[in-house]
């Protein structure tokens, strides 16, 4: 069954279905999960009888992932990345879903007529199904509406320097304006949570990772999610921390969780997979904000996830241009922050997650369901149940592979997972019964569509 092909049902002898893994045949009709069948005999019997059935043996079937933080940077910076590349390594990765940031769009996704101008720039292009998060800057309190209105997943602001000009971090008093239009619509206000705090400036060598750490101190991120769960908790909208890199600020989050407020919270592959202990002088490829911290840092984010305290798990796929990683002179405090590896979180997260005792339900929870629900896609998307889209990952949790420049679909090739041996191998991957990526080729066409949300849907929090 080539790339492109409408699949009627897949068979294999490890389904995923809620907890358990078994032997199962997904029957799909419109794009659709039909129906679910146990499946002992491996005959394909009256229950497949007219249908295409791939079989695909022994190998692991699961819901695609829902990636929603995904900086694909077009229109404007196509250079740095565009739907069409983003996607293709988002289906090579088993990721069936991406929600694409406001940011480092030009223009960002900022009014309703810029958001208009990207889903534009997506048409055509998207190899996987693709939905859209609004921003928040100063002075534009009045888009938010319409552009709910208009379909955005929710909308992400900045607490300090977002590193692009056209996207200004706000205030305050920016805050209470905005979450004054945003309650009682459903949607979800999304932090860079980090703020500027005054450092004592002292010589270093911008070589050294230590350099650009000590500049991003865990007290940024405690700070600024002080500020986020004041506001949750005050206003009863929901609000989402992005990119949680400090274990510091969990008691705050978990207190706030606690005392009502409907706030969640991701991490990222990177910040669970490498460590500030192991990179090295000019490597800037490890340069991401908030930063890469410590070991000990890390096994705290671990605990954090199997407590649930930490919600969910995606990739902030932020690639750039080469140069703009400075490389040549590997200095970290010039360098662009931005780690790329949309198409390497499904096999990142099971390398490490595998050792620390998490099952592959756990994965689903973490990777599909959640991200889900926090876009609220999760009538649609994130598990494997009758009536919602037909969107699979067909996988050996089992098999290793190396990182090769070569197999990256990225448009920039640079990640600092160059070289790792990453356990777990996508082999199909199937976006509403269609096959986008089968080992290593794609369909011949886009086959991803938009995914608009309707106005007044009620968030899906996870619990």
């Amino acid at each position: 069954m080539e790339p492109g092909s409408t699949v009627s049902a897949v068979r294999s002898s490890r389904v995923l279905c809620g907890t358990e893994i078994r032997p199962a045949l997904i029957v799909i009709k419109e794009g659709k999960i039909h129906k679910i069948l146990p499946d002992s005999s491996g005959s394909t019997g009256d229950t497949a009888a007219g249908c295409e059935v791939l079989d695909v043996g022994d190998r692991l079937v699961m819901p695609g992932i829902v990636d929603c933080h995904v900086h694909v940077n077009e229109p404007g910076r196509t250079t740095w990345e565009g739907f069409w590349t983003a996607t293709r390594a988002a289906a090579a990765g088993g990721v069936t879903t991406i929600v694409d940031m406001p940011l480092n769009s030009i223009p960002p996704t900022t009014t309703l007529d810029n958001f208009h101008e990207k889903m534009a720039a997506a048409s055509g292009k998207c190899f996987v199904d693709t939905a859209f998060w609004g921003g928040v800057i100063p002075g534009n309190q009045l888009e938010l509406l319409p552009m709910i209105q208009a379909g955005v997943a929710g909308f992400k602001c900045f607490l300090m320097h977002s590193g692009v000009e056209e996207f200004p971090h706000v205030t305050d008093g920016d805050l209470h304006i905005a979450m004054k239009q945003l309650q009682g619509t459903g949607s979800v206000l999304l932090f860079h949570a980090e703020r500027d705090i005054p450092l004592s400036s002292e010589e270093a060598d911008p070589k050294e990772y230590s350099t650009f750490l000590k500049s991003r101190p865990d007290v940024m991120e405690l700070e600024a999610i002080r500020t986020v769960t004041e506001l949750c908790l005050q206003y009863q909208v929901h609000c989402h921390i992005v990119h949680l890199s400090s274990a510091q600020p969990l008691a705050l989050i978990q207190a706030a969780k606690q005392a009502g407020a409907p706030l969640t919270v991701e991490t990222t592959h990177h910040y669970l997979s490498l460590s500030a202990e192991h990179i090295p002088a000019g490597a800037t490829q490890f340069k991401c904000c908030p930063p890469i911290r410590g070991v000990a840092n890390q096994e705290q984010l671990w605990s954090a996830l199997k407590s649930g305290q930490i919600d969910m798990v995606v990739s902030d796929h932020s690639p750039c241009t080469p140069d703009l990683k400075r490389l040549d002179s590997g200095d970290f405090t010039q360098a662009w922050g931005g780690i790329s590896s949309l198409q390497f979180g499904l096999s990142l997260f099971w390398t490490s997650a595998s050792k620390k005792g998490f099952t592959l339900p756990d994965v689903v929870r973490l990777l599909c369901q959640r991200t889900a629900q926090l876009c609220r896609l999760d009538n649609q998307k994130g598990s494997l149940v009758p009536g919602h889209d037909a969107d699979l990952v067909i996988w050996d949790p089992e098999k290793e592979f190396e990182v090769k420049d070569t197999s990256i679909h990225h448009k920039n090739k640079l990640t600092p997972y160059l070289g790792l041996t990453l356990l777990g191998e996508v082999s199909v991957t199937i976006v509403r019964g269609r096959v986008v990526y089968k080992q290593g080729s794609f369909s011949p066409t886009p086959l991803g569509k938009h995914l608009l949300l309707p106005q007044g849907k009620t968030p899906g929090l996870p619990v």
